[in-house]
């Protein structure tokens, strides 16, 4: 097991003032509530951070907020995912000299860039000196790589892994008998425990953010063999993200977070906040499954 990326990491929220600023008070008590929990490390300005709703100084300060405050203690993945090669490169050269632990990015999006297109894209973020975790997000409405795309970066030791957030296990054990000391990271949290089974290292995740426990629970039970544990586990984690496909995740996880004394304000617009029959049904199903 890679001794600096493996287990829980937290896909870290970004807390926002009444007046809409980043609020770095509010992150630091974020990354301390769950260093105590024990998580692994942290993802930072990912999707769940809001990271295109954003401005790049707010990144750069973001990740700069994160790796003071955990000081070592764990380990720091810092997004830099843009459409522009150029944008994305100055993400990781910030992220290097702050002393991140590694990169990551979606593939440049939105245009339909051709394989070569993005191949370039990502050899310009291995050059910058870090290693490199790609971002495997499909559904988002990102470029479809195929396993050969992926095995063909996994050839570079450069590039580290793979943030997978798919339900093609199928792919994630491919590239695992590949490359067995590559680095996957199950990216789906209602899958977490599926993601274990085929071979991965362990999950970056939204919900992470207010219930790590739980995903620290499902890999101990996963590595003890007791695979009944981990699904029971698993199981109540999933009544929870149920709740939150319901009324959306993101706004849901600020929510929960409220709930549990980690006041992270509302998100940027166009997201809307939920509305106090949607508040009061998730924070009650989350209640049932703590």
């Amino acid at each position: 097991m890679n001794e600096t990326f493996h287990g829980v990491f937290p896909a870290l929220l970004t807390p926002f003032d009444k007046a809409g600023t980043v609020n770095y008070d509010a992150l630091r008590a974020l990354i301390r509530f769950n260093l105590d929990k024990g998580v692994n490390g942290f993802y930072v300005c990912g999707s769940t951070s809001e990271a295109f709703l954003l401005t790049n100084e707010e990144r750069k300060k973001i990740l700069e907020t994160v790796c003071d405050e955990v000081a070592g203690s764990a380990a720091v993945i810092a997004h830099v995912g843009c459409i522009g090669q150029d944008m994305a490169v100055d993400l990781a050269r910030h992220a290097k000299a702050v002393g991140a632990d590694a990169v990551s990015s979606v593939p440049p999006f939105y245009y339909g860039f051709s394989f070569a297109e993005i191949r370039d894209y990502y050899f310009a973020l291995a050059g910058v000196g870090l290693p490199v975790f790609i971002y495997n997000f499909t559904a988002a409405g990102g470029a479809k790589l195929t396993t050969d795309h992926f095995t063909e970066f996994l050839a570079d030791p450069r590039f580290i892994g793979v943030k997978h957030t798919s339900s093609d296990f199928f792919m994630l054990e491919r590239l695992k008998a590949f490359r067995p000391d590559a680095v996957i990271f199950n990216g789906y949290d209602e899958m977490f425990l599926s993601g274990l089974a085929a071979g991965a290292d362990g999950g970056i995740g939204s919900t992470y953010n207010f219930m790590a426990e739980k995903y620290l629970a499902i890999e101990r039970a996963f590595r003890a063999g007791d695979i009944e544990a981990a699904r029971a586990e698993q199981n109540r984690a999933n009544n929870i993200i149920a709740a939150l496909l319901k009324c959306g995740v993101i706004p849901g996880c600020k929510v929960l977070c409220r709930h549990i004394g980690q006041d992270l304000g509302e998100c940027r617009r166009p997201f809307r906040r939920l509305t106090e029959e949607q508040e009061r049904a998730l924070i009650e199903t989350y209640e049932e499954n703590v």
